[in-house]
């Protein structure tokens, strides 16, 4: 498991985890979005422009 905070988001990814390859975002202890991370598209919940630039600069640097 990966748990990364970045501006007032927790980012959660699991070892093993059902494909496709996808990231938990939560915010206050509720999910906002889970993220198909091989498509770039929400699997669940809605995404801004902020948390989007968030998740690339995660996965710019490895984290995701």
């Amino acid at each position: 498991m990966g748990k990364k905070r970045r501006g007032g988001f927790i980012f959660i990814t699991w070892v093993g985890d059902h494909p496709p390859r996808h990231v938990h975002v939560y915010r206050a202890q509720k999910l906002v979005v889970k993220w198909d991370l091989e498509n770039n598209c929400a699997i669940k919940g809605r995404i801004n422009a902020k948390l989007r630039a968030l998740i690339d600069q995660l996965r710019s640097e490895g984290e995701l």
